[in-house]
């Protein structure tokens, strides 16, 4: 079981509703995804806080139902 592009984006913004989202599915199995995110939240923060922001948004879906997720955050 994987877990769709869009619920992926929908968690996210959830989290980080300023967040400007890009997401690609990398082998077209709704498990392995690259996501550049960009949000003013992320001002000020390492990247390792800045990704376990991301990883927060997805409610325990990393690891489980979305196996790799390529992460590029960025302030804004």
């Amino acid at each position: 079981m994987g877990l769709k592009l869009e619920e992926i984006e929908s968690l996210v913004k959830k989290a980080l509703p300023d967040a400007e989202i890009k997401i690609e599915d990398l082998a077209g199995d709704n498990n392995h995804y690259s996501a550049t995110i960009k949000s003013k939240i992320f001002i000020g923060k390492s990247k390792i806080e800045q990704h376990k922001l991301v990883y927060k948004a997805l409610n325990g879906k990393m690891g489980n139902e979305l196996h790799a997720l390529a992460l590029n955050t960025i302030e804004g």
